[in-house]
């Protein structure tokens, strides 16, 4: 069974070939909520062995699964996303628990999912083949005709983070699978549940057994193991930086597409409308408690423009709704207390060297208040370092030049946002700054997912989005026929 019930509490298995089973180790993980500590249920604590069977099971069906018609495999998809809608509540009101996602974002992040899943449907039964004729290169001969069409690579190892765990596991699942892939899911521990409740919607949609896998357990016990595992063929990971180092490092030949960490600026120019600005950069640099590597994670801004935006940044972080998710709470707790503390640690660092603490610096228990500081500098960590907590440096500049250039000094280049009414400037700002997406007049975001999704630097490796992900889990194989002379 999906999910059994013992003593009240809930127990998660895993999907393998089809069926839902619990690990012989005997060893589960309590999912505890963020938002109060409560026992959510528990997922399987997987061994070495297990893993390694999930794996070969996936290998077993990638020919079969690989063989079926894309307008079968479409329709997989078409029928998952109808049940995702379906359930969606259900899901939406798990994500809000173990993940401690305001209630509206939580079924926002369901609903787009059952999009996305018809959109990637949709991609892959248009991603035709190409003929191609010798006589285009020079020397060449119309006698020589190219057939090529893309085909999978094989098993895909999905890494999903905890701060989306439906829809960064659909983003990578969907891809794979509409281009002929197996899958491996590897869900965050903290969010597992939510994800588990995604591979039970395939299930319940048609998909054939062992074209799906989940794997569940702590990374520190299985994940080096499964990443250099032989039978996976590509590695498809969001989350940290520093992980996604390691992976590199670890999976020597394996393809690997990987989202990471982020450090996105917004440069706000004189001429920039200030009451859309500081209401567009408060919703990205707050939303979900600052907990996406898209956040705005520091603002530029120009002398000639610094007091008036700092003054409606904080009328707006003010007014934020501080608590329980699902009271629609925009700030709410962050994942654990160890993420707590160390943004505690980053405003009290950039306090003691000279900061100025326009409001916030207010923590209970995981709940950080939302923090934003002023006259921050370049001798700061807060400046450079990554924080996965709703903290705002404000770092003022003398000329969009310097904005530039400090903004590109930084190790990650996901992406930027600039704010001015000149858009010749914007774009030719744009142009300048060493990132995946450049964002005009708008909070840094992801989507929407058919959109290229990239970081540079330290923020990623590879391009995703659907076609670009469907291009990236898959091959070109090409088959060329030479026709002979007919006299």
């Amino acid at each position: 069974m999906f999910q059994n019930t013992v003593h009240g509490e809930c127990i998660y298995g895993n999907l393998l070939n089809g069926e839902w089973v619990e690990s012989d180790s005997g060893k589960q993980l309590e999912i505890h909520s963020p938002v109060d500590g409560s026992l959510i249920g528990k997922i399987q604590a997987m061994t070495k062995q297990e893993v390694d069977e999930a794996i070969r099971d996936t290998k077993m069906h990638v020919r079969t699964w690989a063989e079926t018609p894309i307008y079968e495999r479409a329709e997989v998809f078409y029928r998952a996303a109808d049940l995702l809608e379906e359930r969606a509540q259900e899901i939406a009101e798990i994500l809000t628990m173990e993940v401690a996602k305001e209630k509206k974002s939580a079924l926002s992040e369901v609903t787009r999912s059952a999009d996305l899943l018809r959109y990637t449907a949709d991609m892959g039964k248009s991603m035709e083949g190409q003929a191609i004729s010798g006589e285009n290169f020079p020397g060449g001969s119309r006698q020589k005709l190219s057939f090529v069409r893309r085909v999978p690579l094989g098993t895909v190892l999905a890494i999903s983070p905890f701060n989306y765990p439906v829809n960064l596991s659909v983003s990578k699942i969907a891809p794979a699978l509409i281009g002929g892939n197996t899958v491996v899911l590897k869900p965050p521990t903290q969010g597992a549940i939510s994800a588990l409740h995604l591979a039970e919607v395939f299930q319940s949609a048609g998909l054939p057994g062992g074209v799906l896998n989940t794997v569940t357990g702590r990374g520190s016990e299985i994940g080096d193991y499964i990443v250099t595992h032989e039978g996976i063929d590509f590695i498809n990971f969001t989350g940290s930086t520093e992980i996604g180092r390691h992976i590199s490092s670890l999976a020597r030949m394996t393809p690997l597409l990987l989202e990471l960490g982020g450090k996105d600026a917004a440069i706000v120019l004189e001429d920039a409308d200030l009451d859309f600005t500081a209401n567009t950069i408060a919703d990205g640099a707050y939303a979900y408690s600052g907990q996406r590597c898209t956040a705005v994670k520091r603002v530029f801004a120009t002398d000639a423009v610094a007091d008036r935006l700092v003054e409606k940044l904080k009328m707006r972080v003010d007014k934020m709704q501080v608590g329980d998710p699902r009271n629609g709470a925009m700030i709410t707790p962050l994942i654990d207390e160890k993420a707590a503390a160390s943004a505690m640690e980053l405003i009290a660092e950039a306090l003691e060297k000279g900061a100025t603490l326009v409001t916030g610096n207010r923590r209970e228990k995981n709940l950080v208040y939302p923090t934003l500081l002023d006259h921050v500098t370049e001798d700061m960590e807060v400046a450079w370092k990554e924080p996965f907590a709703p903290i705002l440096p404000i770092i003022r500049v003398k000329d969009v030049g310097q904005a530039i250039e400090l903004a590109n000094r930084s190790e990650y280049g996901l992406q930027s946002s600039v704010f001015t009414n000149d858009i010749n400037r914007a774009f030719s700002i744009a142009e300048r700054l060493e990132v995946g997406t450049v964002q005009i007049n708008n909070k840094t975001e992801r989507g929407p997912d058919h959109f290229p999704f990239l970081g540079v630097k330290a923020s990623g490796m590879g391009t995703q989005g659907v076609r670009y992900s469907i291009e990236a889990m898959t091959r070109p194989k090409a088959i060329t026929v030479n026709l002979r002379e007919d006299f």
